[in-house]
């Protein structure tokens, strides 16, 4: 048995314990290979990973950090935006798996759960050797006054038959697991009986379009409370005049998922495009452009790669769908699947925040009909065979476009009802949003550091 410890105090009262060997060592700079060429295995590796991000340790001023690299393999916007922040213990399971990979065993870690499905995720995606995993379930409070969903791990290497599925037992005393997860069509499955059930809703729709609400990364700046009579306060407390030309009835994602339609919120929507000239606000808007001028300091330092070599004040996230009368959207950070029809409030279109996904409708009688398709209880059932409740966001516009209305119409017997709506929704699939695209990412297990970012425009 043989241990290894950061800490030169714990590695020498561990390295008391007969039979047992421990050595001091930092894990990013052990020589590993060397560890584990000591025997042919099969190896149990079994540990309690740190329960820390990287962006966390980073804002603590430790060094003690791997490489710099996108290992978990993301592309495009998400490899330069926050979906690149990791758990420490990602990382370290990965390393693991690379190990037992050329070699055999298994891996038994206590990690937060949400960690262990990435892991998962990752092996499966690559088809590594696993065999079928076993998730059990802990209080991580009562036993280490940690309030995170956490589990015990234990994942077969190289022994055996290979396996997508992962059991998942409610607490270590349990003798049989009271769910599956797995990995079906390039995506982690909750639940892989729902969602067998339900696969023939999967697919991809042209005519709705998923879309996030307005990313902006300034709510200070650009969301303010108050009335156009009685005007506006911003997130600094200072009291505003604006025009009404930039000034969007706005919903946050906490309204959203508690159905509460409020007029008192406004955004400051600077673009109709993204891309478009800001500049012009000087003449359409004088008042609102001198505001965003006397913000600079604020507006110009919002760090995300997305605003760089952009107009100034730029926003994200917007397009025509933005300025649709009606809006069926759900907020991405509750549990509850809970979607809410949005109508024009004092005669404007409503605008999100970048937490709230929608489907854009030209009409209320079109917004009922796809809200009851979303009510209805195939998609709800195949949404939550898809989702994880204990993630930070439950609900991505990447799992709901999964989720074909077209299809699932059809399962409905509402095929007619669909195509009544589908003029408009062409038109506007014809005119997508500029993305990132071409960014280059390195393999999720070389560990090296990434090449440069190429930005281009759709």
């Amino acid at each position: 048995m043989l241990g290894v410890e950061i800490n030169p105090a714990y590695a020498a009262t561990a390295g008391r314990n007969p039979g047992v060997e421990v050595e001091q060592g930092n894990f990013f700079s052990l020589d590993w290979t060397r560890v584990l060429d000591r025997d042919p295995g099969p190896w149990l590796i079994l540990g309690n990973p740190p329960w820390i991000t990287n962006a966390e340790l980073e804002g603590l001023g430790s060094a003690n950090l791997p490489a710099k690299s996108n290992f978990q393999g993301h592309k495009g916007l998400d490899a330069v935006t926050g979906k690149a922040n990791f758990d420490l213990s990602e990382w370290m399971l990965l390393q693991h798996l690379s190990w037992l990979e050329a070699r055999s065993g298994w891996i038994a870690m206590l990690v937060k759960t949400s960690v262990a499905r990435k892991v998962l995720r990752q092996a499966w995606k690559r088809q590594m050797p696993t065999g079928r995993a076993a998730i059990f379930r802990i209080d991580a409070l009562h036993h280490f006054g940690a309030s995170v969903d956490a589990c015990f791990l234990v994942l077969p290497v190289n022994l055996g038959e290979t396996s997508r599925e992962c059991d998942v037992y409610p607490d270590l005393n349990a003798s049989a697991p009271n769910g599956v997860i797995g990995f079906y069509g390039d995506m982690l499955i909750a639940d892989v009986g729902a969602y067998q059930r339900f696969v023939d809703l999967i697919g991809r729709d042209v005519d709705y379009v998923w879309r996030s609400g307005v990313k902006h990364d300034c709510a200070k700046v650009m969301e303010l409370l108050g009335s156009t009579g009685q005007g506006f306060t911003n997130g600094k407390g200072e009291r505003l005049h604006l025009e009404e030309t930039c000034l969007y009835p706005m919903l946050k994602s906490s309204d959203v998922a508690q159905g509460r339609i409020r007029s008192d919120r406004r955004m400051i929507v600077t673009q109709h495009r993204t891309g478009a000239d800001t500049s012009l606000l000087r003449i359409t808007a004088p008042k609102t452009w001198a505001y965003l001028v006397s913000q600079a300091a604020l507006m110009d330092r919002r760090s995300s790669i997305i605003y760089r070599n952009r107009p100034r004040f730029s926003i994200f996230g917007v397009g025509d769908y933005t300025f649709a009368p009606w809006k069926v959207a759900i907020s991405g950070f509750y549990k509850n699947l809970r979607f809410t029809k949005i109508g024009p409030i004092d005669g404007k279109p409503v605008v999100f925040d970048d937490t709230i996904y929608f489907l854009p409708c030209q009409s209320e009688e079109e917004a009922d009909f796809i809200l009851s398709l979303v009510q209805s209880e195939p998609y709800q059932c195949i949404i939550k065979a898809m989702s994880f409740p204990d993630e930070k966001r439950p609900v991505t516009a990447e799992l709901l476009k999964r989720v074909s209305l077209q299809q699932l119409a059809a399962r409905l017997g509402l095929t007619d009802e669909y195509r009544r709506f589908r003029a408009h929704v062409e038109t506007e699939s014809r005119n997508p949003e500029p993305v990132f695209q071409d960014i280059e990412t390195c393999d999720p297990l070389s560990f090296r550091a990434s090449p440069p970012l190429r930005l281009m425009n759709s």
